[in-house]
């Protein structure tokens, strides 16, 4: 006999929406939910927003993993740059959390040479666009309810003063943010989603130069524009549609544009 009641933790509903939770426990967490009707809908509007992303990403999320952000690879730009074991190691270990849910990625053996500069940073933020805009469970690290947060950690990590845009009113809501390796370092990366389920990201990361020019990059069904701003790089990244992709970064630019100066 099933037991209606019995405890049900949140960690199953999502396993339930993600086609994830062992076959043992369907029949139970089924009934609990029939028990439970609150529940039942919270995990609804779950499964519902779980297909929005699938049907909107999903081809994305079958494309392979870059040759550069691959262990060996990881660990080879370390070496080459006289960084320490630990400095490599603690590379390393992003790069492998970042391809653990995707075992392809590790059977994609074709290198990429690195490009410099501008197509480097972008090519790095674009291919954390796809890898994380398809996540339903785990999409960041820490949470948009903890901003103040995310910006202190972020900020001690990569050495420099970062703001975390806020573009609700443009009807983004912050997801959240993660750390993530870069070509200069640590990287920070700040995920926003819209009411359709649309996903825009921004890719921060230290830069030589002091400032540039906005510039615009698209391919695969996926853009992003490019500035930096008192030596901090900034990727914004989206759907290839340009229009609405620099509404974002216009509204992103001139919130973290520390001098007030210049505007897009």
């Amino acid at each position: 006999m099933i037991d209606r009641d019995a405890p049900v933790t949140e960690e199953e509903l999502h396993a339930l929406v993600d086609s994830e939770l062992p076959e043992d426990r369907k029949e139970a967490v089924d009934a609990w939910l029939t028990a439970h009707p609150d529940q039942a809908a919270a995990v609804a509007v779950w499964r519902a927003q779980a297909d929005s992303i699938r049907a909107r990403y999903g081809a994305v999320a079958n494309e392979p993993v870059p040759a550069r952000l691959m262990l060996d690879q990881v660990l080879k730009r370390g070496r080459s740059n006289g960084r320490s074991w630990a400095a490599i190691a603690a590379a390393a270990s992003i790069a492998a959390f970042i391809a653990g849910g995707a075992a392809g990625w590790f059977a994609h053996g074709a290198s990429a040479a690195i490009p410099a500069g501008f197509d480097a940073l972008t090519a790095d933020a674009l291919d954390a666009y796809k890898l994380y805009v398809v996540e339903v469970r785990h999409p960041v690290e820490v949470p948009g309810s903890e901003r103040p947060h995310l910006t202190q950690w972020l900020s001690k990590r990569l050495g420099t003063e970062l703001r975390v845009p806020d573009l609700q009113t443009i009807g983004l809501k912050l997801v959240g943010g993660r750390l993530l390796p870069g070509q200069t370092g640590a990287a920070a990366f700040y995920m926003y989603e819209g009411p359709s389920g649309e996903r825009f990201t921004i890719y921060c990361a230290k830069a030589k130069a002091t400032e540039t020019a906005l510039r615009f990059k698209s391919g695969d069904g996926s853009a992003a524009f490019y500035f930096v701003d008192d030596k901090v790089a900034y990727v914004v990244s989206g759907p290839a549609d340009r229009d609405a992709l620099e509404k974002v970064t216009k509204s992103v630019y001139e919130q973290v544009d520390k001098t007030g100066a210049r505007k897009l």
